[in-house]
């Protein structure tokens, strides 16, 4: 079924014009308050006199025109379409980005006239339309979800090709209720002049490469996307211009993050829940030269919430993130994991240096966690990952220091003693280890602390 053409947004009768507002849902007469434009004498229909006196009229080309319309937003535009050469200057217009918002059939509908009357609109967001109305299906759809929209009514997606001058562009679904897209759209991939690219789209089909598409794209915001595929070596295509690339939920996403470590642009790096591999110590003191903020999914060694195999391993990722630190102190402040807690990292379950727990004492210490106490920073190994600590069951090894000890004479040398000492209260029974005892030397403590 298709959206019903007798229920346009606008109407229009010579240069009577009636418009949708998509923001107030109230409609607009063109003409209700704007005189009859005079005819000039030049008998140029893209050309208007400024003044009733022939001799002394100055004539404005729709050319002009469209550059005072450039100050006003989407909305004003459309309302100022009085007459033939103001129609002419609003589809020269560049229009602000503002953030034209298609959410409803209304906001649809108005973005069909829009495609027209203002087709140098830079900035839209499609969002879901509300309960009964979907996208058109693409190529390739999901057979069983168009069965279940099948009765639904449909609007043709591809009317976005009309805004050739497209800066930003943000697809999102918005309730679980509502399909957005389903299936390939290679229509949304040519706009060359793109600069800013959203998209959270669960059954929209696409893969990495055809980001090849937007030459001088800048951010690139991607999240929970299933069907979205391919290596991330495709984005070096625009190595020279990225900024921020955050592909987040998107488990069909592979290949190295190292792949982008020269790109002189980028500031932030986040492959939260991908399967991008490698080590996060393969990281070199002129990789990514520009960068501000980085999260990485488990899968890479040393990525958020990753666990470690062997307890040797830890010291030298440890240090990796300290040299880190010292070029970048707040690289890892935007992660979903504080730093205290050390991305989340810890002991795996498989590790042959794993053992459990002796009833009734202390939890072995199979957690990491950073230690922060004045501008001296360390890590330890904990019994649990968070700073509320049961000091009868959950304990933390010694300090191992990354940072040399501040000087007495420093400002922040009381604040350091301070914390430190706060740390030292869970460190009594591991006291004298600097990593996990073993399951013999754990064993014998727990032995010693119920003979005392």
């Amino acid at each position: 079924m298709t959206s019903d053409d007798n229920n346009p947004s606008s109407y229009t009768g010579g240069d009577h014009q009636l418009l949708l507002s998509s923001s107030t849902g109230r409609l607009f007469d063109m003409n209700s308050s704007a005189p009859p434009a005079p005819e000039p004498e030049t008998g140029s229909r893209n050309e208007i006199p400024l003044a009733d006196d022939d001799d002394t009229a100055e004539v404005v080309s729709a050319d002009e025109v469209a550059i005072i319309l450039g100050f006003l937003s989407h909305v004003d535009i459309m309302r100022a379409r009085v007459c033939t050469t103001w129609r002419d200057a609003a589809k020269k217009t560049l229009v602000p980005l503002t953030g034209f918002k298609v959410n409803s059939v209304r906001s649809f509908n108005a973005m069909r006239v829009m495609a027209t009357a203002l087709p140098n609109l830079q900035d839209i967001k499609i969002y879901s339309l509300v309960r009964g109305h979907i996208y058109a299906s693409g190529e390739d759809p999901d057979e069983r979800l168009a069965r279940y929209h099948a009765n639904d009514i449909s609007h043709d997606i591809n009317i976005l090709s009309n805004f050739t001058k497209l800066r930003s562009l943000e697809i999102s679904w918005t309730s679980v209720y509502t399909l957005l897209l389903n299936g390939r759209y290679p229509v949304l991939f040519n706009f060359p002049l793109l600069r800013i690219l959203r998209i959270c789209a669960r059954h929209m089909k696409w893969d990495l490469e055809m980001l090849s598409a937007f030459p001088v794209l800048k951010e690139l915001d991607l999240l929970s996307n299933p069907q979205l595929t391919g290596n991330l070596s495709s984005l070096r295509t625009l190595k020279d211009t990225l900024e921020k690339v955050t592909i987040e939920g998107c488990q069909r996403v592979h290949g190295n993050y190292m792949d982008l470590a020269d790109f002189p642009r980028l500031k932030v790096l986040d492959l939260s829940e991908t399967a991008v591999t490698v080590d996060i110590r393969d990281i070199r003191e002129h990789s990514f030269p520009g960068l501000e903020s980085l999260c990485l999914p488990s899968s890479v060694s040393g990525g958020s919430d990753y666990q470690f195999q062997s307890i040797s391993d830890v010291p030298s990722f440890m240090h990796t993130i300290h040299v880190l630190l010292q070029r970048t102190p707040t690289l890892f402040e935007e992660n979903d994991y504080d730093l205290s807690d050390a991305f989340g990292w810890s002991l795996s379950e498989d590790s042959p240096d794993m053992y459990d727990r002796e009833i009734g004492s202390p939890f072995p210490p199979f957690v990491l966690r950073f230690i922060q106490a004045g501008s001296r920073l360390g890590w330890s190994w904990c019994s649990y990952d968070d700073e509320d600590y049961d000091y009868e069951y959950g304990c933390q090894c010694e300090i191992n220091w990354l940072d040399p000890e501040p000087s007495s004479e420093s400002d922040d040398y009381e604040a350091y003693i301070e914390e430190v000492k706060h740390f030292e209260r869970g460190r009594d029974f591991y006291r004298g280890y600097n990593e996990p005892p073993t399951e013999m030397e754990y064993r014998r403590l727990c032995e010693d602390r119920e003979t005392n």
